[in-house]
């Protein structure tokens, strides 16, 4: 019993010798650094998934992009039809590539969709029905697809 309790001892006596950055080495990576969320979703989600609101966290994270697109193109509209004619292909308001080339026409018009089907897709059930339950990498999922929408508009210039 009496080496138990040394043995122990020992273990407490070792572990106030840690420093705060030792701690901080051997803590666990949290997921938004794991899957690289964008930073400027953290603020709006990271609290929520952190207090198990996943669907919550990725409306919020879908809204956010809305809102950030309508405001670089200073359309008051919202949702698909926002999209659709923000990136639109013959007139974009917000261009993603120069559209010289047929290759940069086409990333502009697949982002284009990319950005009205997340809205419809994985924007709009969060906000018009009551029985979505995303599970933590679901969530996840949704918020790197969102992640990927802004870390775009940032590689065409645009300041978020």
């Amino acid at each position: 019993m009496a080496d138990e309790f040394e043995f122990f001892q020992k273990i407490a006596i070792n572990s106030t010798k840690l420093s705060t950055d030792d701690i901080r080495d051997t803590a666990p990576e949290h997921p938004f650094q794991s899957r690289n969320i964008h930073p400027v979703l953290h603020p709006v989600s990271k609290t929520l998934f952190d207090n198990g609101h996943y669907s919550q966290a990725t409306f919020e994270a879908f809204k956010f992009v809305d809102k950030t697109v309508a405001k670089l193109s200073g359309e008051t509209t919202s949702g698909q039809s926002l999209m659709m004619k923000v990136f639109s292909e013959n007139k974009p308001l917000l261009t993603l590539t120069p559209c010289q080339t047929q290759s940069e026409k086409d990333e502009q018009e697949g982002f284009r969709f990319l950005f009205a089907g997340s809205t419809m897709a994985i924007r709009n059930p969060r906000a018009h029905e009551y029985s979505v339950n995303d599970s933590p990498d679901e969530c996840l999922d949704h918020l790197a697809l969102a992640s990927i929408l802004l870390r775009r508009l940032e590689a065409a210039g645009y300041n978020l």
